[in-house]
């Protein structure tokens, strides 16, 4: 697994990893960031996936995964187990994101989050133009299919943090797999955003 393989979200959540840690990867999917963590930076690694198919995909890349549902909770790991717990583009999917990232900050150090953003000004202006739910880059399910995302942009997230006493220790902001810089009009710029919490 190379760096070009990686979507850029997984990317920029890889370079806030460093070698030899315990990462649990939530929501792992087909398990590529686990695996480019284990050959590249010599983590210990572990993922949580849903679906049949992402665990399957996960085992033939010799990925450690275990098949379960987030909303169940984490309670087969005990508290500090992992440096570092991430939840890469699955919060809009999560139906109780205030206990998921809990459970996150529990069995972690730190949390490392990254969701598309829905507030960047292409999805407004689709909105504005055709009157219809826009899709976001990285994230173009239609709205009537299953599992159903919500939207979620930069503001959301960070009032959600602040409202739960979450600490932001880092933001990273990309405008397709270009970083942009924090402070200025990320929500209405970046198409994708990643938090680091403690």
């Amino acid at each position: 697994m190379t760096a070009t393989d990686l979507r850029s979200d997984l990317l920029a959540v890889a370079g806030l990893i460093q070698p030899k840690e315990k990462v649990l990867d939530l929501g792992c999917g087909d398990g590529a960031l686990l695996r480019f963590l284990i050959d590249k930076k010599g983590v210990t690694g572990r993922g949580v996936e849903l679906s049949e198919e992402g665990v399957l995909t996960c085992v033939r890349r010799g990925v450690s995964v275990r098949q379960g549902d987030l909303h169940e909770g984490l309670d087969d790991y005990p508290d500090g187990s992992f440096d570092t717990v991430i939840l890469s583009y699955t919060i809009p999917y999560i139906n109780d994101p205030a206990f998921v990232l809990c459970e996150m900050l529990r069995v972690g150090r730190r949390a490392v989050v990254s969701f598309p953003n829905w507030g960047n000004w292409r999805c407004r202006l689709s909105l504005l133009l055709t009157g219809r739910t826009p899709v976001t880059a990285g994230l173009s399910q239609p709205w009537d299919t299953s599992p159903r995302a919500r939207p979620l942009t930069v503001r959301d997230f960070k009032e959600f943090c602040h409202q739960h006493t979450i600490h932001v220790a880092q933001q990273i902001y990309l405008q397709g797999s270009r970083r942009i810089a924090s402070g200025w009009a990320e929500n209405l710029r970046s198409t994708t955003a990643i938090f680091e919490l403690k």
